[in-house]
Protein backbone atom coordinates (compact mmCIF):
# COMPACT_ATOMS: atom_id res chain seq x y z
CA UNK A 1 0.00 0.00 0.00
CA UNK A 2 1.28 3.44 -0.94
CA UNK A 3 1.35 6.52 1.28
CA UNK A 4 -1.27 7.80 -1.18
CA UNK A 5 -3.76 5.12 -0.15
CA UNK A 6 -7.05 6.68 0.91
CA UNK A 7 -6.01 10.18 -0.10
CA UNK A 8 -8.18 12.38 -2.32
CA UNK A 9 -6.20 13.40 -5.39
CA UNK A 10 -7.51 16.17 -7.63
CA UNK A 11 -5.87 16.15 -11.06
CA UNK A 12 -6.02 19.34 -13.10
CA UNK A 13 -5.28 18.91 -16.81
CA UNK A 14 -4.43 21.86 -19.03
CA UNK A 15 -4.20 22.00 -22.82
CA UNK A 16 -0.86 20.53 -23.83
CA UNK A 17 0.09 17.46 -25.86
CA UNK A 18 1.38 15.81 -22.63
CA UNK A 19 -2.26 15.55 -21.54
CA UNK A 20 -2.30 12.15 -23.25
CA UNK A 21 -0.13 10.85 -20.38
CA UNK A 22 -2.79 11.64 -17.79
CA UNK A 23 -4.64 8.38 -18.48
CA UNK A 24 -1.60 6.53 -17.11
CA UNK A 25 -1.33 9.03 -14.29
CA UNK A 26 -4.91 8.40 -13.17
CA UNK A 27 -4.38 4.64 -13.29
CA UNK A 28 -1.25 4.90 -11.14
CA UNK A 29 -3.05 6.99 -8.52
CA UNK A 30 -5.93 4.49 -8.45
CA UNK A 31 -3.45 1.61 -8.17
CA UNK A 32 -1.84 3.39 -5.21
CA UNK A 33 -5.23 3.39 -3.48
CA UNK A 34 -6.08 7.06 -3.97
CA UNK A 35 -9.49 8.52 -4.79
CA UNK A 36 -9.21 10.57 -7.98
CA UNK A 37 -11.26 13.37 -9.48
CA UNK A 38 -10.28 15.22 -12.66
CA UNK A 39 -10.74 18.87 -13.64
CA UNK A 40 -9.94 19.76 -17.26
CA UNK A 41 -9.53 23.03 -19.10
CA UNK A 42 -11.66 23.25 -22.25
CA UNK A 43 -8.51 23.10 -24.41
CA UNK A 44 -7.27 19.89 -22.77
CA UNK A 45 -10.24 17.97 -24.17
CA UNK A 46 -8.63 18.29 -27.60
CA UNK A 47 -5.87 15.94 -26.42
CA UNK A 48 -7.70 13.36 -24.24
CA UNK A 49 -11.39 12.69 -23.77
CA UNK A 50 -13.29 13.16 -20.50
CA UNK A 51 -14.84 9.73 -21.10
CA UNK A 52 -11.43 8.05 -20.87
CA UNK A 53 -10.58 9.83 -17.64
CA UNK A 54 -13.99 9.31 -16.02
CA UNK A 55 -13.79 5.59 -16.83
CA UNK A 56 -10.35 5.29 -15.26
CA UNK A 57 -11.07 7.50 -12.23
CA UNK A 58 -14.58 6.08 -11.68
CA UNK A 59 -15.77 9.67 -11.17
CA UNK A 60 -17.36 12.28 -13.42
CA UNK A 61 -14.86 14.63 -15.06
CA UNK A 62 -15.39 18.36 -14.54
CA UNK A 63 -14.51 20.91 -17.20
CA UNK A 64 -17.02 23.74 -16.87
CA UNK A 65 -18.97 25.52 -14.14
CA UNK A 66 -22.19 23.83 -15.24
CA UNK A 67 -22.82 20.43 -16.75
CA UNK A 68 -23.02 21.09 -20.46
CA UNK A 69 -25.63 18.41 -21.14
CA UNK A 70 -27.83 19.37 -18.20
CA UNK A 71 -30.70 21.73 -19.07
CA UNK A 72 -31.15 22.49 -15.38
CA UNK A 73 -27.70 24.09 -15.20
CA UNK A 74 -26.30 22.15 -12.23
CA UNK A 75 -23.29 24.02 -10.85
CA UNK A 76 -19.94 22.28 -10.45
CA UNK A 77 -18.79 23.75 -7.15
CA UNK A 78 -15.09 24.62 -7.43
CA UNK A 79 -14.94 25.35 -3.69
CA UNK A 80 -16.17 21.85 -2.82
CA UNK A 81 -13.64 20.32 -5.22
CA UNK A 82 -10.81 22.31 -3.66
CA UNK A 83 -11.85 21.36 -0.13
CA UNK A 84 -12.31 17.68 -1.07
CA UNK A 85 -8.72 17.29 -2.21
CA UNK A 86 -5.84 16.17 0.00
CA UNK A 87 -3.55 17.21 -2.83
CA UNK A 88 -4.02 18.98 -6.14
CA UNK A 89 -1.80 18.15 -9.11
CA UNK A 90 -1.81 20.26 -12.28
CA UNK A 91 -0.31 18.10 -15.03
CA UNK A 92 0.47 19.06 -17.65
CA UNK A 93 0.90 22.64 -16.49
CA UNK A 94 1.22 24.70 -19.63
CA UNK A 95 2.87 28.13 -19.79
CA UNK A 96 -0.58 29.66 -20.23
CA UNK A 97 -2.13 27.94 -17.21
CA UNK A 98 0.87 28.58 -14.96
CA UNK A 99 0.87 32.28 -15.88
CA UNK A 100 -2.81 32.49 -14.93
CA UNK A 101 -2.20 30.59 -11.69
CA UNK A 102 0.66 32.92 -10.81
CA UNK A 103 -1.34 36.07 -11.50
CA UNK A 104 -4.76 35.15 -10.18
CA UNK A 105 -6.52 34.94 -13.53
CA UNK A 106 -9.68 32.89 -13.09
CA UNK A 107 -11.39 32.16 -16.40
CA UNK A 108 -12.06 28.43 -16.17
CA UNK A 109 -13.04 25.80 -13.62
CA UNK A 110 -9.49 24.51 -13.10
CA UNK A 111 -8.21 27.97 -12.16
CA UNK A 112 -11.17 28.68 -9.89
CA UNK A 113 -10.55 25.37 -8.13
CA UNK A 114 -6.84 26.17 -7.78
CA UNK A 115 -7.62 29.50 -6.15
CA UNK A 116 -10.02 27.74 -3.74
CA UNK A 117 -7.75 24.82 -2.79
CA UNK A 118 -6.50 24.56 0.79
CA UNK A 119 -4.33 21.49 0.14
CA UNK A 120 -0.75 21.17 -1.19
CA UNK A 121 -0.57 21.97 -4.90
CA UNK A 122 1.90 20.28 -7.24
CA UNK A 123 2.49 21.35 -10.83
CA UNK A 124 4.29 19.48 -13.60
CA UNK A 125 5.29 21.87 -16.42
CA UNK A 126 5.19 20.73 -20.04
CA UNK A 127 6.08 22.85 -23.09
CA UNK A 128 8.66 23.36 -25.80
CA UNK A 129 12.24 24.08 -24.72
CA UNK A 130 12.27 27.78 -25.73
CA UNK A 131 8.99 28.36 -23.88
CA UNK A 132 10.36 26.52 -20.86
CA UNK A 133 13.38 28.84 -20.68
CA UNK A 134 11.54 32.08 -21.47
CA UNK A 135 11.88 34.70 -18.70
CA UNK A 136 8.10 34.93 -18.24
CA UNK A 137 7.87 31.16 -17.73
CA UNK A 138 10.77 31.19 -15.29
CA UNK A 139 9.03 34.02 -13.46
CA UNK A 140 5.85 31.90 -13.23
CA UNK A 141 7.88 29.02 -11.77
CA UNK A 142 9.37 31.23 -9.07
CA UNK A 143 6.12 32.96 -8.24
CA UNK A 144 4.22 29.69 -7.89
CA UNK A 145 6.94 28.26 -5.67
CA UNK A 146 6.84 31.38 -3.47
CA UNK A 147 3.13 30.73 -3.03
CA UNK A 148 4.06 27.33 -1.59
CA UNK A 149 3.24 25.30 -4.70
CA UNK A 150 5.58 22.40 -5.41
CA UNK A 151 7.16 22.09 -8.84
CA UNK A 152 7.80 18.69 -10.41
CA UNK A 153 10.58 19.62 -12.86
CA UNK A 154 10.30 18.78 -16.53
CA UNK A 155 12.87 16.48 -18.04
CA UNK A 156 14.92 16.59 -21.23
CA UNK A 157 13.89 14.56 -24.23
CA UNK A 158 12.20 14.65 -27.60
CA UNK A 159 9.44 17.23 -27.69
CA UNK A 160 6.29 17.49 -29.79
CA UNK A 161 7.98 20.11 -31.98
CA UNK A 162 10.64 17.60 -32.96
CA UNK A 163 13.29 19.44 -30.97
CA UNK A 164 15.19 17.74 -28.19
CA UNK A 165 15.65 19.51 -24.87
CA UNK A 166 14.15 20.50 -21.55
CA UNK A 167 10.38 20.87 -21.27
CA UNK A 168 9.11 17.31 -21.47
CA UNK A 169 6.62 16.59 -18.67
CA UNK A 170 7.92 14.11 -16.10
CA UNK A 171 6.73 10.56 -16.73
CA UNK A 172 3.61 9.48 -14.77
CA UNK A 173 5.57 6.96 -12.68
CA UNK A 174 8.09 9.65 -11.75
CA UNK A 175 5.35 12.13 -10.87
CA UNK A 176 3.70 9.67 -8.48
CA UNK A 177 7.05 8.78 -6.91
CA UNK A 178 7.92 12.47 -6.54
CA UNK A 179 4.66 13.16 -4.71
CA UNK A 180 5.00 10.08 -2.48
CA UNK A 181 8.56 11.07 -1.51
CA UNK A 182 7.55 14.66 -0.89
CA UNK A 183 4.68 13.61 1.39
CA UNK A 184 6.91 11.22 3.34
CA UNK A 185 9.65 13.85 3.74
CA UNK A 186 7.21 16.05 5.65
CA UNK A 187 5.76 13.36 7.93
CA UNK A 188 6.58 13.47 11.66
CA UNK A 189 7.91 9.89 11.87
CA UNK A 190 10.07 9.95 8.74
CA UNK A 191 13.41 8.20 9.31
CA UNK A 192 11.99 6.55 12.44
CA UNK A 193 11.65 2.79 12.93
CA UNK A 194 8.72 1.55 15.01
CA UNK A 195 8.47 -1.99 16.37
CA UNK A 196 4.92 -3.18 17.09
CA UNK A 197 3.60 -6.45 18.48
CA UNK A 198 0.05 -7.61 17.82
CA UNK A 199 -2.35 -10.49 18.30
CA UNK A 200 -2.26 -13.46 20.68
CA UNK A 201 0.36 -16.13 21.17
CA UNK A 202 -0.44 -19.84 21.04
CA UNK A 203 1.30 -22.12 23.52
CA UNK A 204 1.28 -25.74 22.41
CA UNK A 205 -0.15 -28.50 24.60
CA UNK A 206 0.37 -31.19 21.97
CA UNK A 207 0.62 -31.16 18.16
CA UNK A 208 -3.11 -30.34 17.92
CA UNK A 209 -4.08 -28.22 20.93
CA UNK A 210 -2.83 -24.97 22.40
CA UNK A 211 -3.45 -22.38 25.10
CA UNK A 212 -4.42 -19.01 23.67
CA UNK A 213 -6.62 -15.98 24.18
CA UNK A 214 -9.27 -13.94 22.37
CA UNK A 215 -7.02 -11.21 20.98
CA UNK A 216 -7.84 -10.47 17.33
CA UNK A 217 -4.77 -8.33 16.63
CA UNK A 218 -6.95 -5.45 15.37
CA UNK A 219 -5.47 -2.87 17.72
CA UNK A 220 -1.88 -3.69 16.82
CA UNK A 221 -2.58 -3.69 13.10
CA UNK A 222 -4.30 -0.30 13.34
CA UNK A 223 -1.28 1.06 15.22
CA UNK A 224 1.00 -0.29 12.50
CA UNK A 225 -1.04 1.42 9.78
CA UNK A 226 -1.14 4.69 11.71
CA UNK A 227 2.63 4.65 12.23
CA UNK A 228 3.30 3.88 8.57
CA UNK A 229 0.97 6.68 7.49
CA UNK A 230 3.11 9.05 9.56
CA UNK A 231 6.20 7.99 7.63
CA UNK A 232 7.68 5.38 9.97
CA UNK A 233 9.32 2.17 8.89
CA UNK A 234 7.27 -0.42 10.80
CA UNK A 235 8.28 -3.88 11.95
CA UNK A 236 5.05 -5.66 12.88
CA UNK A 237 5.56 -8.85 14.91
CA UNK A 238 2.23 -10.63 15.02
CA UNK A 239 0.91 -13.78 16.56
CA UNK A 240 -1.74 -15.92 14.80
CA UNK A 241 -4.50 -13.64 13.49
CA UNK A 242 -6.89 -13.17 10.60
CA UNK A 243 -5.80 -9.53 10.23
CA UNK A 244 -3.74 -8.51 7.23
CA UNK A 245 -2.09 -5.35 5.98
CA UNK A 246 -0.39 -4.34 2.76
CA UNK A 247 1.76 -1.23 3.08
CA UNK A 248 5.17 -0.52 1.61
CA UNK A 249 6.37 0.76 5.01
CA UNK A 250 5.23 -2.28 7.03
CA UNK A 251 7.34 -5.44 7.34
CA UNK A 252 5.24 -8.23 8.88
CA UNK A 253 6.94 -10.91 10.97
CA UNK A 254 4.59 -13.81 11.79
CA UNK A 255 5.21 -15.77 15.00
CA UNK A 256 3.25 -18.31 17.04
CA UNK A 257 4.46 -18.66 20.61
CA UNK A 258 5.61 -16.24 23.29
CA UNK A 259 9.16 -17.51 22.85
CA UNK A 260 8.95 -16.89 19.09
CA UNK A 261 7.75 -13.35 19.75
CA UNK A 262 10.45 -12.76 22.38
CA UNK A 263 13.17 -13.84 19.95
CA UNK A 264 11.82 -11.80 17.03
CA UNK A 265 11.36 -8.65 19.11
CA UNK A 266 14.86 -8.85 20.57
CA UNK A 267 16.28 -9.33 17.08
CA UNK A 268 15.13 -5.82 16.12
CA UNK A 269 14.83 -3.86 19.38
CA UNK A 270 18.30 -2.28 19.49
CA UNK A 271 17.75 -0.65 16.09
CA UNK A 272 14.30 0.91 16.63
CA UNK A 273 13.22 4.33 17.87
CA UNK A 274 9.83 3.31 19.25
CA UNK A 275 8.49 -0.02 20.48
CA UNK A 276 4.75 -0.51 21.06
CA UNK A 277 3.87 -3.86 22.62
CA UNK A 278 0.14 -4.33 22.11
CA UNK A 279 0.18 -8.12 21.73
CA UNK A 280 -1.70 -10.26 24.25
CA UNK A 281 1.20 -12.56 25.11
CA UNK A 282 0.42 -15.71 27.08
CA UNK A 283 1.63 -15.42 30.69
CA UNK A 284 1.98 -19.19 31.05
CA UNK A 285 2.77 -22.15 28.83
CA UNK A 286 2.70 -25.93 29.39
CA UNK A 287 5.88 -27.09 31.07
CA UNK A 288 5.91 -30.20 28.91
CA UNK A 289 4.53 -30.41 25.38
CA UNK A 290 3.25 -33.83 24.37
CA UNK A 291 4.83 -35.14 21.19
CA UNK A 292 1.65 -37.01 20.24
CA UNK A 293 -1.97 -35.96 20.47
CA UNK A 294 -3.24 -36.46 24.01
CA UNK A 295 -6.06 -39.02 23.94
CA UNK A 296 -9.34 -38.29 25.69
CA UNK A 297 -9.54 -41.08 28.23
CA UNK A 298 -9.78 -39.56 31.71
CA UNK A 299 -12.51 -37.29 33.04
CA UNK A 300 -9.90 -34.66 33.96
CA UNK A 301 -6.60 -33.51 32.51
CA UNK A 302 -3.95 -31.79 34.60
CA UNK A 303 -1.45 -29.50 32.93
CA UNK A 304 1.58 -28.13 34.71
CA UNK A 305 2.25 -24.57 33.54
CA UNK A 306 5.31 -22.36 33.78
CA UNK A 307 5.75 -18.65 33.19
CA UNK A 308 6.67 -17.37 29.76
CA UNK A 309 9.38 -14.74 29.39
CA UNK A 310 8.11 -11.21 30.05
CA UNK A 311 8.90 -9.52 26.76
CA UNK A 312 7.96 -6.01 27.86
CA UNK A 313 10.00 -6.18 31.07
CA UNK A 314 12.98 -7.57 29.18
CA UNK A 315 12.91 -4.58 26.81
CA UNK A 316 12.56 -2.10 29.67
CA UNK A 317 15.61 -3.63 31.32
CA UNK A 318 17.86 -3.02 28.28
CA UNK A 319 16.24 0.21 27.07
CA UNK A 320 18.63 2.93 25.94
CA UNK A 321 17.00 5.64 23.80
CA UNK A 322 13.90 3.74 22.70
CA UNK A 323 10.45 5.10 23.50
CA UNK A 324 8.75 2.05 25.03
CA UNK A 325 4.97 1.63 25.19
CA UNK A 326 3.05 -1.14 26.92
CA UNK A 327 -0.62 -2.08 27.18
CA UNK A 328 -2.53 -3.02 30.32
CA UNK A 329 -5.87 -4.81 30.06
CA UNK A 330 -7.32 -4.75 33.56
CA UNK A 331 -10.52 -5.83 35.34
CA UNK A 332 -9.98 -4.21 38.76
CA UNK A 333 -7.81 -1.50 40.37
CA UNK A 334 -7.12 -0.37 36.81
CA UNK A 335 -5.14 2.84 37.37
CA UNK A 336 -3.14 1.45 40.29
CA UNK A 337 -2.18 -1.70 38.38
CA UNK A 338 -1.29 0.23 35.22
CA UNK A 339 0.91 2.70 37.11
CA UNK A 340 2.69 -0.20 38.79
CA UNK A 341 3.36 -1.84 35.42
CA UNK A 342 4.59 1.47 33.99
CA UNK A 343 7.26 1.85 36.69
CA UNK A 344 8.12 -1.81 37.14
CA UNK A 345 8.80 -2.35 33.44
CA UNK A 346 10.54 0.99 32.80
CA UNK A 347 8.03 2.26 30.22
CA UNK A 348 7.61 5.71 28.71
CA UNK A 349 3.86 5.26 28.29
CA UNK A 350 1.22 2.71 29.13
CA UNK A 351 -2.16 2.31 27.44
CA UNK A 352 -4.81 1.17 29.89
CA UNK A 353 -8.10 -0.39 28.93
CA UNK A 354 -10.60 -2.22 31.08
CA UNK A 355 -12.85 -5.16 30.35
CA UNK A 356 -15.39 -3.35 32.54
CA UNK A 357 -15.87 -0.75 29.80
CA UNK A 358 -18.40 -1.76 27.17
CA UNK A 359 -16.84 -1.78 23.70
CA UNK A 360 -13.26 -2.11 24.98
CA UNK A 361 -10.89 -5.06 24.83
CA UNK A 362 -10.60 -8.00 22.46
CA UNK A 363 -12.24 -8.73 19.10
CA UNK A 364 -14.30 -5.55 18.65
CA UNK A 365 -13.65 -2.59 16.38
CA UNK A 366 -13.71 -0.08 19.26
CA UNK A 367 -11.65 0.60 22.34
CA UNK A 368 -11.74 2.92 25.36
CA UNK A 369 -8.30 3.77 26.62
CA UNK A 370 -6.38 5.90 29.09
CA UNK A 371 -2.79 7.00 28.51
CA UNK A 372 -0.42 7.25 31.47
CA UNK A 373 3.09 8.56 30.78
CA UNK A 374 6.23 8.21 32.88
CA UNK A 375 5.36 11.42 34.75
CA UNK A 376 2.01 9.82 35.60
CA UNK A 377 0.15 12.35 33.49
CA UNK A 378 -3.23 10.77 32.77
CA UNK A 379 -5.16 11.33 29.54
CA UNK A 380 -8.57 9.68 29.27
CA UNK A 381 -10.46 9.10 26.03
CA UNK A 382 -14.02 8.22 25.23
CA UNK A 383 -14.99 5.09 23.30
CA UNK A 384 -13.52 5.31 19.79
CA UNK A 385 -12.76 3.10 16.84
CA UNK A 386 -9.44 1.29 17.14
CA UNK A 387 -8.22 3.23 14.12
CA UNK A 388 -8.88 6.50 15.98
CA UNK A 389 -7.24 5.15 19.13
CA UNK A 390 -4.17 4.26 17.07
CA UNK A 391 -3.98 7.82 15.71
CA UNK A 392 -4.32 9.25 19.23
CA UNK A 393 -1.51 7.00 20.43
CA UNK A 394 0.85 7.92 17.59
CA UNK A 395 0.08 11.61 18.08
CA UNK A 396 0.96 11.28 21.76
CA UNK A 397 4.21 9.48 20.97
CA UNK A 398 5.15 12.00 18.29
CA UNK A 399 4.59 14.89 20.69
CA UNK A 400 6.77 13.30 23.36
CA UNK A 401 9.68 12.15 21.22
CA UNK A 402 9.87 15.62 19.62
CA UNK A 403 9.64 17.43 22.96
Amino acid sequence: MSILSGKNVLLGISGGIAAYKTASLVRLFIKAGANVQVVMTPASKEFITPLTLSTLSKNPVHSSFTNEDDDNGVWNNHVDLGLWADLFLVAPATANTMSKMANGVCNNLLLATYLSAKCPVYFAPAMDLDMYKHPTTLASFEKLKRFGNIMIPATSGELASGLVGEGRMAEPEDIVTFIENDIVSKLPLKNKTVLITAGPTYEAIDPVRFIGNHSSGKMGFEIAKAAANLGAKVILVTGPTNQNVSHSFIDVKAVVSAQNMYDEVHKHYQNVDVAILSAAVADYKPKEVALQKIKKKDTTLTLQLEKTKDILASLGAIKTNQYLVGFALETNNELENAKGKLKRKNLNLIVLNSLNDKGAGFKGDTNKVTFIDKNETITEFQLKSKAEVAKDLLNKITEQIDA
